[in-house]
């Protein structure tokens, strides 16, 4: 018999894990920290402009500097915030989007179901990064375009996964109490089930957020996600490219930091996945 449980709470542990999960909990760790206390570790200030183009790292500058003169290292420390912010509220746009109006659409009834998740498999079948770049054409390029039109090439996921958890908690006991007590499915929605699905949200989330991370920066590189002065990832990427020759350490700065932090992402979310499906388990009898 399988009973399930109030909703839980997940608590992360590294006990288990394999070096390479342990290494990427760390470097998200690291990343965070940097987003958040950015203005009290950079050494200059990362919108100064000055003579001293595309030098190499020394000479006060850590990283060197790039085509402008700016410093490489304010400009990544600043650059990790605001990239982590934009796709984190890119991801989060997604996940309400995706969650609230599928479990509007499944509380309303079969043809509103249908209706909505064929629309879903229409926006699934065009390339996130395509759809979103139709998106910011629709209004105009800017931060504000780019975390929407993400958030709504990104919905579908939490959509397809909110339906799937919804139906699976339709079947369990307390749900058919509610029932016979006589609340509206509507409310067993909001009220019943949305706290037992929260938990596959939050993994989902945890594995959007790096591909937000990249299709921000990727928009950025073709100029249509934040202002050329603004220092995230894909900004700077997309100015070094033209000195790559000259400046090779203005590329690589921001391509690493891109690299190392996604990958990471890709690993914790990963890592969640499997100890909410085994916290899950855990409380089958």
């Amino acid at each position: 018999m399988s009973v399930e449980a109030a909703p839980r709470t997940f608590r992360p542990s590294l006990s288990g894990h394999s070096p390479l999960t342990v290494l990427a909990y760390i470097i998200v760790t690291v990343a965070l920290v940097v987003a958040v206390a950015g203005p009290w570790l950079i050494t200059q200030d990362p919108l100064m402009f000055s003579a001293d183009v595309n030098m190499p790292p020394g000479n006060g500058h850590i990283l060197g500097t790039d085509d402008a003169g700016q410093d490489v290292y304010s400009r990544l420390v600043v650059g990790t915030g605001l990239s982590l912010f934009y796709g984190a509220s890119a991801a989060l746009v997604a996940l309400v989007i995706g969650s609230v109006i599928a479990l509007l659409a499944m509380a309303l009834g079969r043809p509103t179901e249908i209706a909505l998740f064929a629309f879903i498999d229409l926006i699934r079948a065009l390339p996130g990064i395509l759809f979103a770049l139709a998106c910011i054409v629709a209004f105009e390029p800017g931060v504000g375009s780019v975390v929407l039109a993400l958030g709504v090439s990104f919905a579908p996921n939490f959509a397809l996964i909110t339906r799937a958890t919804y139906l699976q908690q339709m079947a369990q006991p307390y749900t058919s109490a509610a029932k016979v007590l006589g609340a509206g499915r509507l409310r067993i929605a909001l009220v019943h089930v949305l706290p037992n699905i929260a938990g596959a949200l939050i993994t989902q989330f945890a594995m959007i957020l790096p591909r937000c991370i990249v299709s921000e920066s990727v928009l950025s590189f073709l100029g249509l996600g934040v202002s050329p002065e603004t220092p995230t990832w894909g900004r700077m990427i997309a100015s070094a490219t033209s000195y790559i020759e000259e400046a090779p350490h203005a590329a690589l700065a921001p391509i690493i930091a891109l690299s190392l932090v996604t990958f990471a992402l890709a690993i914790v979310g990963n890592s969640i996945r499997k100890r909410f499906n085994v916290s899950r388990k855990s409380v089958t009898l």
